[in-house]
């Protein structure tokens, strides 16, 4: 039989004229009336909020004004086509009408995450960002034993030298290394007497990277200061994402080299680049030693910048998923 979908909403005169005129179509082209109320979806409201009443029949969509004539044509050219389909016996078009048919747990599973993707993208936000956070403050009650396991499981994703890290309950935020040039602070050396750190392969900056601190310097924190702000600026346009209804629309990829890509890439290779012992490149980048301010904010710009590009995508493509199961789990409801 021919499913004819309709979208529709509460109190909405136009939907029920249309469902009158269907009804004194069924007895020519028997058909199955399905309903999609569009209320139940953000994504469907988007799409179909200011032209309901939609039906679609096949391959075929009319929205309002829908006239008796155009309904019966469009409801008649589909019932045609399935007729046609029908008598060459289509192995594709059987395909597709017997998976449309079935609503399987692999169905119902696709359609939950496409509706709760985002709320299970900021809680694996607040998680992979709040465990380094927890490190220190479990430190600071003497928990050590899961503080130990926190760092010791991010230490693959992140180098955690100490003079690139945020400290808390201490005396500073932060403990830049002296080239770095930041007044008024206390430097890694003058609280850790550890020296040498300007050879990335000496076994002192090993020891920075397994610093964790001490009650007067602070503990720190399980992930580098550009990757505490990336994650944390991720999480919070995730959850502004959330509160505007999922409506932001995707920044050009262009504004995301620009903003996102370029600010890091310039602070982190000159930096890089800076300190390998090669005479040749020492006169074209001197050496320098970046900023907790420098590292935080463009680690905030590629995070926000990445977000930005990334979740409206994400939503786009859930959101025709959510479209595809509510009119799949519409038609199998009004099959029963």
């Amino acid at each position: 039989m021919l499913n004819v979908t309709l979208y529709t909403r509460k109190d909405c005169h136009l939907c029920d004229e249309v469902k009158a005129n269907l009804a004194e179509l069924q007895s020519k082209y028997p058909h199955r009336l399905v309903e999609v109320d569009i209320d139940t979806d953000s994504a469907l409201v988007a799409k179909y909020g200011q032209i309901i009443p939609v039906v679609e029949a096949g391959p075929y969509s009319i929205q309002a004004p829908i006239t008796p004539q155009k309904l019966q044509m469009t409801i008649g050219a589909a019932f045609d086509r399935k007729n046609q389909l029908e008598k060459l016996e289509d192995p594709e078009y059987k395909m597709r009408i017997k998976k449309g048919q079935n609503v399987t747990t692999g169905d119902r599973v696709s359609y939950w995450i496409a509706r709760r993707y985002l709320l299970l993208l900021n809680l694996f936000m607040l998680f992979y960002v709040g465990l380094p956070f927890l490190a220190p403050t479990l430190m600071k009650l003497n928990v050590e034993l899961p503080a130990q396991v926190i760092y010791r499981m991010y230490k693959p994703f992140c180098h955690q030298f100490g003079f690139r890290s945020f400290f808390l309950y201490g005396e500073q935020a932060f403990y830049p290394l002296a080239e770095a040039g930041v007044s008024g602070v206390k430097t890694f050396e003058e609280v850790t007497a550890i020296a040498n750190l300007d050879d990335p392969y000496s076994v002192t900056r090993f020891d920075a990277r397994n610093y964790i601190g001490d009650d007067t310097v602070g503990y720190k924190v399980a992930l580098c200061e550009r990757d505490s702000a990336i994650y944390l600026a991720i999480l919070l346009f995730g959850i502004v994402f959330g509160l505007t209804g999922r409506r932001i629309k995707s920044v050009h990829w262009l504004v995301w080299l620009l903003i996102g890509i370029g600010p890091i890439g310039l602070d982190g290779f000159s930096q890089l680049f800076s300190q390998f012992d090669w005479p040749w490149l020492a006169s074209i980048v001197p050496y320098r030693e970046s900023t907790p301010f420098l590292r935080a904010l463009t680690g905030a710009f590629f995070g926000l910048m990445t977000a930005w590009f990334a979740y409206p995508n994400i939503e786009e493509s859930m959101s025709e998923t959510r479209q595809y199961y509510a009119k799949k789990f519409a038609v199998h409801q009004a099959s029963e």
